[in-house]
Parts: C-alpha cells; structure tokens; sequence
C-alpha cells in the first residue's frame, strides 16, 4: 500500500492539526502506518453473562435492559452521582456513574444494551461502576483496544482506523506472493488488515494474526539476512598462511573439539580473498573462547599483521595481558597493555609503538578507540563480551584499520532461534562443550530460614583459604524490601563475619573505585565481596568457590548462569547457593533449572520460553527495526518465519524476481526505522 503511506493522516475525516500530532505521538503519521497500528488487546463483547451468574472482581458483559430512571445524588465532597437498575432474566443490577451528567441522555429508560466492566458483588447486591457500553443490536463480538496517548481515545481510533479501511484498494499489493501463502497456509494481505482490526469472529482474528506476525518476522529475517551480506566486504586483510596448529604447540593443554571447530571457522573467513571475518565465537562461562581468540591473533600477527584486543574492564584487560604475555613468551610477539589508568608517559609510550609497528598485539578497554591511539597495520579486532560495547564503540576500533577483521566473543548463551535474530548481521561459531578438568559447580535453592547455615558453610570455606561472592538485587534501601548490598554487608560485618574482610561493590561507585575493590579481591584483600550484578563479568579469581545470590528469582536464568560462572574457576570444588522466599510455581520452576543442569543452551532456552527475550536484550546497545504485532517470544511464528526466509532466499538469493518486489520493498521500509540505509 505505497500509495497509503505517502497519504498524512490529516487525510482523514476527523483528523485534524491536533489529532494528526497526538497520532504522530504513537508513530502514525500516514495512513498506511495507520493500518499497521494493530490493536493492543481486544475486547469480547460475545461472550454474554447473566446478571446473576457474576463473581465479585469479575470484568464481563452484561446484556441487560434501563429498568429505572436514573436517581441523582452527591457525595461528602460534592461529587455528582448518577445510579440506574439494569435487568436481564436473571436477575437485576445497580449502575453507578461518577460525575457524568451526559449519561442520562445516553441511556435510554427501557432500551436493552450491552455493559461492560468490572463488577462487586456483596450481600447488598450487584453493581457496575462506569461500564462502557453500546446499542445491543450494534455491538460488534470483538472490539479492538489500541494504545493511546493524553488526549486520544479508543474511539477516535476506531473511527479513524474505519475510514483507513475503506481508502483500501480493491486489489492490495501483498508482500507474500501467492505461491508463498498457499505453500504456508496463511492468508492474504486485505483480509489480515480487515480482520486483525476489526475480526469477525475469534477464528478469523487468530488467522489474521498469524499472517501479520509471520510476514513481519519474515520481513525482519530477511532483512538482517541481506544486512549480513551487504556488510561482509572483500578481504583487505588477506592471511596467506595458517599459523594454528604452530599456536597449540604453545599450549600445555588440548584444545576442545569446540575451539578447533570455531579457530577453523574464523581461518577459513581471514584466508578467504572474497570476505572478511564477521564473526561471534559464543561459548559458555570457561568454554575457552579466549584462546580461540589467541589462536587467530597469532595466525595474524605471524602474518605481518596487527591485532587488538577490547575488553570491558582493565582487570579484565590486565587478566588477558598477563595470561597472553605468558603464552607467547617464546615467541617474537610484542604485547602491550593499554588502559585508561596507565600513566599519560606509559600510554604515549605504548600508542608510539603501535603506530610505529612495534606492538603486535594490544590488550585494552575504550582507551583503544580515542583518536590518539593509532595503528600501523591493524588487521584484527577482537571485542570480549561484546554486548557490553555499543555498535558505535565497535566501529569506531574498526576505523583504526583498513577494513580489518572483526571477531566478537559473548558468554551468553542463546538459543539459535533468537541468535539468528540478536547477532543477524555475524556469522556465528558455537563452542558447547567445557575444558577437561574444570570443576563441577553445585547449586543449591534454599529459603532465608536456611541463610544461618549457609553462612556457616561460607565462613568455613574462607577459614580454608577461599574466598565467597554474595549477589544483592540492590543497592539501596527504599525502592522495595530487596535486599541492599550495603546493608547486607554491614548487617555482616556486624554479626556473622566481623573478623574477616568484606568488600562493596555496586554500579554507582567510579570506575576507578570498582577497579580498585576487583583488584583486592582478586589479592585476597576481601575474603567476602558483596555485590550487585556488575560483578557479571569482568573478574576472574580462582580462589572463589562460593556464589550467594539473594532473591535469585529477581533474576533471568542466563544472568544467574553468568553469575555462577564466576566461581569454578580454580581447582577447588565450588558453589552456588540460591536463595529465594518466592514460592510460586513459576520462579520455583525457574530456579530448579538452574540446580538441574550447567549446560547454558540449555539453561537460555528454559529462560526464553519462561520469561521470552527481554534478558537477551536487555543490554544489546544497537537496535532492531520496532516490531508492529509480531514478539521475539513467539517460538513458533518466529521458526516459521526462519524457514519461509530459507526457501525466499533458495528461490531468489537476492529478492530480485519479479514476485518479491513488494516483499523488498517492505524490508527496505522496516530497516528505514533504524536508520540504516543500506537495503535501499
């Protein structure tokens, strides 16, 4: 409907300057986007129920009769009342109205309608307070329910969206082809419009619905399917020669079948004169991904080239350095470390040698992207848990090189559903298995009468050397009856651990501060570190084997996972201790994953089909086009529409047939909404 979206809404009977604003305030400036405005909910005005048959608290319909002329009366502070009686054959019910002196002239004394609203019911009998209503005989069996703004109602909408329809044209350019709704069963474009506003009955909604949502999610498929392409450019970077069976002669382990896989991945990218490597190694908590990572750097650098490491945190950056300077220290590698921290002579010192070629390998945090740092041959970036870094952060690392290669790592597990949508515009390498040797981690749900003896088992643990995380929701009292970190350190200070050392740690200390308090722990300074989530990733200290999580309900599954993973890492046996007052089926089913399996696929799909993506997304900093009606929690229409894009893109690689004109168009419209011009 081209024509419709180059049509103002001012267009429409009804809609004038003001309304037209109040519309744009929802998003709706054209028509066409008018009709895209799907509703929010829908109301049921079918489902009839007798006066009699009603339960207090109950929202239904009640189809009854004005049995009385309406009584007028006010309240103590002068509020107007207006009640009447209302009666089917069941029985009879009071209606209460609230300042509305126009319902006398709305009601009409012995004429039948239908009400709708939220009934109390006690031994004085039954009422409705300011239901809405309509004509008995006009009432549609399904009323649609829109989002609205200050000054908009549902009813403006309705009328607006009424006239929208009837500006429809008689034959609809339908971005599904023909052959395409026959093969998938779903119906055709005009009917979808009509009846997902206004459906004629549940069926024809539910069918509605379906097509909408498929076609969106399609749309959004196909579209970071071509984004992927149109970003994959010719390699300027070109390795000639694969240095990584060299590197794991470095190593006094054996790699995993896992990190070979994802090393012969990003290879098979930086060796290959057509593309470069776009890619996301993703793996569980200690999976290895860092040295697949190193793997590819060496492969570089042995090459001639250049590479750069960003990470998150300096005591993350400092943990890789020392690890890497390690590794390669029989080798002609030269690595630095480059942080914010470092002082103004070290940086100067380290930005020179990159820019002279001296450096091969660079460590660092955002001190990597300011205009001062510059490269000789940068040909490599590596971004460790890149959903802690912006698109904008990347790209600007990107620039320091010619094109050079990109390499992501996250230890967020998630489902290959919703991967193919988070991460549409990399490829994707999955390690999904651990390293022999690393240690079992036991977890354990108990409630807060239990905390005692928790206690008592972490201080035993730190009287044999160990050290413990305990994890608050909070950081301060006041916004619920969470527990807060400070509080709860001091409450430990004062009675369970008042002869060891306990550290803070919360988003709203400085940078410099966190940094610092990390590092202590990391020494053995704090035996005990009380903390919110910022401790989720960016240390790594094997000397903690105890994880505490307060209100670990409060929490998605894949954040408990990443939690936990912060013990485990040494050679003791290690815990995980959830605690949760929360009984209800749903958190309790959430929290028996978690104790049930380590395996984070697993853990993320759990999490996806009990609370849907919000975790997932909770943190991305680049977005995806807005969705109209359709839900990244929709498992079904969402593998459905993965399956339709296959076969679209088999049958036209590039949408250029001729049936698919309409299909592209919409794709270059969504992705309009994010900015990005590329699939014009």
């Amino acid at each position: 409907m081209p024509s419709l979206y180059a049509m103002p809404i001012e267009k429409l009977r009804g809609v004038g300057k003001k309304r037209a604003e109040q519309f744009q305030k929802l998003g709706v400036h054209s028509v066409g986007e008018l009709l895209n405005f799907y509703p929010r909910a829908y109301e049921d005005w079918s489902d009839i129920t007798e006066i009699l048959d009603v339960s207090d608290g109950e929202t239904v319909c009640i189809k009854a009769e004005i049995g009385a002329p309406f009584q007028r009366g006010y309240t103590k502070n002068g509020k107007l009342i207006l009640k009447t009686v209302v009666y089917d054959e069941s029985g009879g019910m009071e209606l209460v109205f609230f300042n509305n002196p126009y319902i006398v002239n709305m009601l009409k004394y012995g004429k039948t309608y239908i009400f709708r609203g939220k009934v109390d019911r006690d031994l004085s009998g039954i009422r409705m307070v300011s239901p809405i209503f309509s004509d008995a005989d006009k009432t549609a069996d399904i009323k649609p329910v829109y989002n609205l703004t200050a000054g908009l109602n549902n009813t403006s909408v309705i009328r607006a969206v009424e006239q929208a329809l009837l500006l429809m044209p008689d034959e609809v350019n339908d971005p599904l082809p023909e052959h395409i709704r026959d093969k998938y069963n779903l119906c055709d474009l005009k009917f979808a419009i009509k009846n997902v506003h206004f459906p004629a009955n549940s069926k024809a909604l539910a069918i509605s619905r379906k097509r909408l949502v498929v076609e969106e999610l399609l749309v959004l498929n196909l579209g970071l399917t071509r984004l992927k392409s149109h970003k994959r450019a010719a390699n300027k970077n070109i390795v000639k020669t694969d240095y990584s069976k060299e590197f794991e002669k470095l190593l006094d382990f054996t790699l995993t079948n896992g990190q070979r896989s994802a090393i012969s991945d990003c290879i098979s990218d930086i060796t290959n004169p057509e593309i470069s490597l776009n890619r996301l190694v993703q793996g569980d908590v200690g999976s290895g991904k860092t040295m697949v990572a190193a793997s590819i750097c060496y492969t570089v650098i042995k090459n001639g080239m250049q590479a750069a490491f960003m990470v998150p945190t300096e005591i993350l950056a400092e943990q890789h350095y020392n690890s890497l300077k390690e590794l390669f220290k029989n080798t002609n590698i030269n690595i630095a470390l480059l942080t914010g921290s470092l002082r103004q002579s070290e940086k100067d010192k380290v930005r020179k040698k990159l820019e002279t070629g001296e450096i091969d390998l660079v460590i660092g945090t955002h001190a990597l992207i300011t205009d001062k740092t510059l490269f000789n041959n940068l040909a490599l970036v590596v971004t460790d848990e890149q959903h802690r870094f912006g698109v904008a952060q990347r790209a600007k690392l990107l620039s320091k090189g010619n094109s050079p290669h990109l390499l992501v790592m996250s230890a967020t597990p998630i489902p290959r559903t919703l991967g193919l949508i988070i991460f549409g515009d990399l490829d994707i390498s999955v390690i999904n298995e651990l390293p022999p040797g690393r240690q079992e981690i036991d977890t354990l749900l108990i409630d807060s009468s239990v905390r005692p003896r928790a206690l008592g088992f972490i201080r035993r643990q730190i009287e044999r050397g160990r050290q413990a995380y305990i994890v608050c929701p909070l950081i301060d009292e006041g916004e619920s009856d969470l527990a807060s970190a400070q509080d709860y350190a001091a409450e430990l200070m004062l009675n369970f651990f008042r002869d060891i050392s306990i550290g803070i740690l919360h988003g709203k200390l400085k940078a410099t501060e966190k940094e610092k308090i990390m590092r202590d722990f990391t020494q053995n300074k704090y035996q005990v570190l009380v903390t919110t989530t910022v401790i989720e990733v960016g240390i790594d200290v094997p000397n903690a084997t105890i994880m505490m999580i307060e209100n670990a309900e409060r929490f998605g599954l894949s954040q408990l996972h990443q939690l936990r993973g912060r013990v485990g890492r040494g050679g003791e046996k290690s815990y995980c201790i959830l605690v949760s007052d929360n009984t209800s089926e749903t958190a309790q089913e959430r929290l028996k994953v978690m104790c049930s399996t380590r395996d984070g696929f697993k853990i993320a799909d759990a999490d996806y089909k009990l609370r849907g993506p919000g975790d997932f997304f909770g943190s991305k900093q680049h977005g995806l086009p807005p969705l109209n009606i359709s839900s990244l929690a929709d498992t079904r229409n969402l593998e459905l529409s993965q399956e339709i894009s296959e076969y679209v893109i088999k049958d036209s690689i590039n949408l250029t047939d001729d049936r698919y004109r309409a299909l592209k168009a919409e794709i270059t419209r969504l992705f309009k909404k994010t900015g990005d011009e590329t699939l014009n």
